[in-house]
Order: structure tokens, then C-alpha cells, then sequence
């Protein structure tokens, strides 16, 4: 159907669209000289010694599970509020994801619940930035050291974000960023490996390029390898957009803080806001209905949003009971009782850098008459 306000629209200039017609008039299509050119410009902009570019976030959690040789008979602790690659490249590395429940308001993993979750066989933690919320990373890579254990940081969602002054995409031993075209910066498809670790780099170099070695020739394969490359189309794309971040997340600020000042007021609704000790770079607008409204309700005002011409969704619903976990696990609703309250309660509001003061009036008018009918 066709909507007044749409969830998520990338912001393209003419800038983005002539680095990438400069690249096709070019030779270089893939593994040329945009590809080296992006990876600089983000070990530049978040401070890490080497960064691997990839054709999705997906990929790139995958990667590093690879390189740190997590593999069957590992596990690996996560949250269960997340989106589902999160959990999934845990299980395509073979290893088994371990859910520890959130923080109600950070909606984070709870950092004081992860230490009853370590086993024997625990051989890292991948917290997630959700939605661009940083809260707690510190706390949970000092978990891990105390336990030497490593930090895979999925911050696929928060780019531009910072705690205590530290850049998200720094804490961890590996990070990860996304680039598709919901992010705060778009590839079209892609995504960023960051680390200080020239052998752990070097490996994810190797296997998204067909496990070809350092200095061998094109059909010298060393191990087994993935094609995960990111074109130098998608990368010239990316540099653009990375020039452009700060923009971005000053435009973002600027609408999250419209349908603050809209919405905080609403005892309705529980209605997100930048934490303290943090620079949050959003990357979606998500509201809750209140404890005392029921999933059906939330549905229905969703259902109603959608039909007024307001595109709108649940974010997220719990990984862990998702069919095929349900049938692998056995997981069933109250195991995180958390995250299964938050996950019945989400509106993912409109939210991307064009928004006007008009459109987010808008939105809130037709959320709070739905929220009025339901009384």
C-alpha cells in the first residue's frame, strides 16, 4: 500500500551518486582501490588498527566467529532481544547461543545476569547495541575479562554512538557494523570487521575473498573460504555516506528529540531516551505501550497505524522463539519473561533522516488516536 510516512528511506545525495558512477567508469569494480579507501576511512574514524569490509553485518559476525576458532562444543552468550543474525551466525560457526535476559530499560543484555550463564564451555560474549544504545558494553567486557573471555561487539546498530567517550565499535575484540539501508550509513548491502588484531584481520581478509592467502595468486586457496566481498561500488557508496555521519546523526537527534517532545507526556506509552554517559546515534525510534495494554492491543494499533498511511512495526520479536529455535531448543514463552514483555509491547515509529516536524506531528496524532480507541 502507499504511505503518507514511510519506517526507514536512506539519504542519498548527488554526492553518493557520482563517487559511485565515477567507480563504474572505472576498472575496478571489486577489490580495487574504494575497498582499501573505506577500511582506512573507518579504522580513521572509530580508532582501531584494521578494519575488513564485507557484504553484510551477517557476514561479518560470521567472520569473526571463524577467526576466533569458535566452532561445536562452544557456546556463546547473547540476548534474545535482538535481530536474528545476532543468534544465527552463533549457529551457522557451530557453536550454541546462550540467552541471557535485558535490561528493561536499556533493553541490553542485563550485564548482572551474564556471570550465571558461563560454563565450561562459554568462549565468548556478543552483546548488541540495540537499537543504538550502548548502555553496558563497558561492564560487560569486564565481565569477560575477569572470566578471559572474548567480546564479539554486534554493533550493527549503532554507529556514531558513544559511552563515556569511547566510540561503539572499540570495546570488543572484534566489532561489527551493518550498512543496510535502515542504518545511520548505507551500502546498499555491506558491512565492517574492526579490530587491533593484524591475525585475526588478516583471517577475515582470507575468508570472505575464497580463502585465498596473504601473496598467493587467484586460484591459490589456503583453507576454506566464503565470497563475502563488498564492490568497490558499495564501498565508494559507503565513503560518501561515512563523510556525511555526523549530519546524520545530528538529523536523527533532531527527530528522535521531535517525538520526545510529543510523546514523553504520554502515560501510554514508555517513550526512549538518550541514557546518560552517552552520545547515542539513533537508529530506530521504538516506543512501548504501557505494562497494562495486552500483544492484541499493540497488534490492533499497528494494524490501524498501517491502514492510516503510517508505516510502523514490531521491534523485535524474541529470537528465541522463533519456530525453528523453539524446535531445536525447546525454548517456550517466560524463559526471559523480560524480553518477552518488551517484545510484546514495541512500536518501531517512522524514522530516517528526512522526516519534517510536520510528518512526526503526524505520526503522533495517529498513534494517540489509536491508542484513544482502544479505551
Amino acid at each position: 500500500m502507499e504511505f503518507r510516512v514511510h519506517l526507514s528511506r536512506p539519504d542519498i545525495t548527488e554526492a553518493e551518486i557520482q563517487a559511485v558512477c565515477d567507480v563504474l567508469r572505472s576498472p575496478n569494480l571489486s577489490l580495487g582501490p574504494k575497498l582499501d579507501e573505506f577500511e582506512e576511512a573507518f579504522c580513521q574514524y572509530i580508532g582501531r588498527r584494521r578494519a575488513v569490509a564485507v557484504n553484510s553485518g551477517t557476514s561479518g559476525l560470521f567472520l569473526c566467529m571463524k577467526a576466533l576458532e569458535i566452532g561445536p562444543g562452544d557456546e556463546v552468550i547473547t540476548t534474545p532481544f535482538t535481530f536474528i543474525a545476532s543468534m544465527t551466525t552463533i549457529m551457522m560457526a557451530g557453536a550454541t547461543p546462550v540467552f541471557v535476559d535485558i535490561d528493561p530499560v536499556s533493553l541490553n543484555m542485563a550485564p548482572e545476569r551474564i556471570e550465571a550463564a558461563i560454563t565450561d564451555k562459554t568462549k565468548a560474549i556478543l552483546p548488541v547495541v540495540v537499537f543504538g544504545n550502548p548502555t553496558g558494553l563497558d561492564r560487560v567486557c569486564d565481565i569477560a575479562a575477569k572470566h578471559k573471555l572474548v567480546v564479539i561487539e554486534d554493533s550493527c546498530e549503532g554507529l556514531g554512538s558513544k559511552l563515556a567517550g569511547k566510540k561503539i565499535g572499540s570495546f570488543g575484540a572484534m566489532s561489527t557494523f551493518a550498512f543496510y539501508p535502515n542504518k545511520q550509513i548505507t551500502t546498499g548491502e555491506g558491512g565492517m570487521i574492526l579490530t587491533d588484531d593484524d591475525d585475526l584481520a588478516d583471517m577475515c581478509v582470507s575468508l570472505r575473498n575464497q580463502g585465498r592467502g596473504k601473496g598467493g595468486g587467484w586460484l591459490a586457496h589456503a583453507r576454506l573460504g566464503y565470497n563475502y566481498r563488498l564492490s568497490d561500488i558499495n564501498c565508494a557508496l559507503g565513503i560518501a555516506q561515512l563523510a556525511r555521519l555526523d549530519e546524520f546523526i545530528a538529523k536523527r537527534r533532531h527527530v528522535a528529540d521531535m517525538y520526545i517532545e510529543r510523546l514523553a507526556a504520554d502515560d501510554r506509552l514508555i517513550v526512549p531516551r538518550e541514557p546518560e554517559n552517552c552520545l547515542m546515534s539513533w537508529f530506530v525510534y521504538v516506543v512501548r505501550l504501557a505494562d497494562r495494554y495486552t500483544i492484541d492491543q499493540r497488534n490492533t494499533v499497528l494494524k490501524k497505524m498501517i491502514q492510516r498511511g503510517v508505516q510502523v512495526s514490531n521491534y523485535f520479536p524474541p529470537v528465541h522463539l522463533q519456530p525453528f529455535m523453539v524446535e531445536r531448543f525447546g525454548y517456550k514463552p517466560g524463559d526471559f519473561p523480560l524480553t518477552d514483555a518488551v517484545c510484546k509491547s514495541t512500536v518501531a515509529l517512522p524514522f530516517h533522516n528526512h522526516l519534517t516536524a510536520d510528518d512526526v506531528d503526524f505520526v503522533c496524532n495517529q498513534l494517540t488516536t489509536c491508542l484513544d480507541e482502544l479505551t
